[in-house]
């Protein structure tokens, strides 16, 4: 038997009976769809995490007050808490070779005022090197100056909503507002920021670290952003941070320093992990597709019973009836995995219509992996029916008529 005649006598096969032919292509249809589907939004939200923790800065360590660790034995005599970190702290820090910038971060809340419009936004105080470290661009003015750190200077700049909450589309550059109880006149705004980790970079109001500590009444620092001079000095900064604030905290290890590359490498393993999860979760549906194949065809064997014991009484052998029948079942298996390409391709047009702002990424082993999975489970589950075709004996089957 020649090619030529498998493929047509298995292209006849799958047109003659539409419906069932059909049911079939659907069921492989939505298996490969969920899988690309599935997978492209586990890729695409890793991508989106690691992209916002990389705009946090580079080469970033993100210092903390406090250290997780396990305690044990009787309880002290004395309560033991934690040194907070301080300016003093952040300006040691400076000292170690393997630091480029440092920038003490105080967080609030309160309103901001002029004229008769007023908004609740959060407050950062902190110094000029926080535009360099967080990434952060001007849309017009200047940022907060460089100087003395203690200076608390009575000068702002707006976030982006901030700016245009309040001054609308006038300039805002060189006017008062009112923060809490305080005057600080606006020296600059950002450009658009959009949503960092949870946190609207363009609603804030950025001030001197040291007009925050006394607009808040604290002299503590809610964390302290550090830049490493670059990625192979990450290392050797954590260490004389860690060494820095040991001497000023007599020899009490009490922070906690976080790397950014070591943020970035757990998120990309967790959501890896939750990507490649999710779509074998997918994959699950294609095995279901193909005992779908399987018990069509079986039902579709005992209809063709005369079909096949005329094949084998023209002189078909038990090996060719076996092969016709599993190249058909794989060509309903290519051909319901190519049509799920193509409705997973509309689905991720809906999707990227209602989300513009989200970047759908399809892995590029997604495609490929369906296809080769809806393939193997169509081929697999075809085995048993195409094996039963083959046992019938050409009489028998003749008689049935």
């Amino acid at each position: 038997m020649k090619t030529t005649d498998v493929f047509g006598f298995c292209s006849r096969a799958v047109s003659g009976y539409p419906l069932r032919s059909g049911l079939m292509l659907l069921a492989m249809a939505i298996g490969v769809a969920a899988v690309v589907l599935l997978s492209t939004l586990g890729e695409s939200t890793r991508h989106y995490v690691t992209t916002q923790f990389s705009s946090l800065g580079t080469h970033l360590l993100v210092i903390l007050p406090g250290r997780s660790e396990t305690i044990g034995g009787p309880p002290p005599m004395m309560g033991q808490t934690p040194r907070d970190l301080t300016i003093g702290d952040a300006v040691a820090l400076s000292r170690s070779h393997a630091v480029r910038r440092v920038a003490p971060i105080v967080v609030g809340s309160a309103p901001v005022s002029t004229g008769n419009r007023e908004r609740e936004i959060s407050i950062l105080g902190s110094t000029a090197d926080l535009l360099a470290v967080r990434n952060l661009t001007l849309a017009n003015g200047r940022f907060i100056p460089e100087g003395d750190i203690l200076r608390a200077e009575a000068v702002c700049v707006l976030g982006h909503t901030a700016r245009k909450e309040l001054f609308g589309n006038r300039s805002p550059l060189g006017r008062f507002v009112r923060i809490g109880e305080r005057r600080f006149r606006v020296i600059g705004s950002l450009a658009r920021k959009g949503q960092s980790l949870g946190v609207d970079i363009s609603d804030v109001a950025i001030i001197p670290v040291a007009s925050a500590t006394a607009l808040f009444n604290t002299d503590t620092l809610f964390r302290v952003l550090v830049e490493a001079k670059h990625r192979d000095a990450i290392s050797r900064a954590k260490r004389d941070i860690l060494a820095i604030v040991r001497d000023r905290h007599d020899g009490e290890d009490d922070i906690t320093v976080i790397t950014q590359d070591a943020m970035l490498a757990t998120f990309d393993r967790i959501l890896r992990t939750l990507t490649l999860t999710v779509a074998g979760i997918a994959a699950i549906s294609l095995a279901v597709a193909g005992i779908l194949i399987m018990n069509v065809m079986l039902i579709a064997i005992s209809q063709r019973t005369e079909e096949i014991g005329l094949l084998k009484a023209i002189g078909a052998t038990r090996r060719q009836v076996l092969l016709l029948f599993l190249v058909e079942s794989t060509l309903l298996s290519l051909a319901g995995a190519m049509a799920g390409l193509l409705l997973s391709v509309a689905g991720l047009a809906v999707l990227q219509r209602f989300f513009p702002q989200f970047s759908l990424l399809v892995p590029w082993w997604s495609p490929m992996a369906a296809t080769a999975t809806a393939m193997f489970a169509g081929t697999l589950f075809g085995i048993l029916p195409a094996d039963r075709a083959a046992r019938l004996d050409a009489v028998a089957a003749l008689a049935e008529k």
